[in-house]
């Protein structure tokens, strides 16, 4: 993706409510103490059987949706616990946007924070969406502006709503802390001010410790 405002792909159909964090990333995939692997895991047990063999009716598995950056998801998205892991494992695996009536409200955050782009669409739309995406010889394609606050395809353009704060950061390529960061002549001007004030509470823990290292 060049532009930092547009997300366009092929978008996967994924027709299941409540469709929870345990689902996208289960608990035998975070026991390792980075990212890494993350996308091995996505959505596990909808990808593969217990014998570990790739469900051929799963949409994901189908080489026509190889490369799918949009997931069309059922209502209440990424509910259930509040693991982080299921966003980097959708980024992982090369989602860049899930479009879906409602999430649940941690993931949601979680996502925005990251850059995994939540659009909340009225049911209805979603639907048609899931319709046209099941209609078509070829697997739908959508294009995403979040400049313009759109989601278009052949057939449908529908208009939805971001935070000025998150549609800041995504305009701008920023995650929370590059957001955060934009803030830092204001946060030094901030706690100048604050320490001439109380200059006692500056630096307390390493005054402190000076002082017992001083005593020992």
């Amino acid at each position: 993706m060049t532009d930092t405002h547009l997300i366009q792909g092929i978008a996967a159909p994924i027709a299941i409510a409540n469709l929870d964090t345990d689902q996208i990333m289960p608990k035998q995939f975070l026991r390792g103490i980075d990212k890494a692997g993350l996308d091995q895991g996505l959505l596990w047990d909808l990808r593969f059987d217990g014998e570990g063999h790739p469900r051929p009716d799963f949409v994901l598995n189908q080489s026509a949706f190889a490369g799918t950056k949009v997931l069309v998801a059922g209502p209440n998205f990424g509910c259930g616990s509040s693991r982080e892991h299921a966003v980097w494992g959708l980024q992982q695996y090369g989602i860049e946007a899930v479009i879906a009536p409602s999430f649940g409200e941690i993931f949601y955050s979680n996502a925005m924070n990251n850059r995994l782009l939540a659009v909340m669409l009225p049911e209805a739309d979603v639907q048609a969406l899931m319709v046209e995406a099941s209609e078509g010889a070829e697997p739908l394609r959508v294009a995403i502006d979040v400049q313009a606050l759109t989601v278009r395809t052949p057939r449908h353009t529908c208009a939805f709503t971001l935070s000025e704060r998150h549609r800041r950061m995504f305009l701008e390529g920023l995650d929370m802390i590059g957001a955060s960061l934009t803030y830092q002549a204001a946060i030094d001007a901030f706690a100048q001010k604050h320490w001439v004030g109380q200059p006692w509470v500056r630096d307390v823990a390493g005054r402190t410790k000076g002082r017992l290292d001083g005593a020992g």
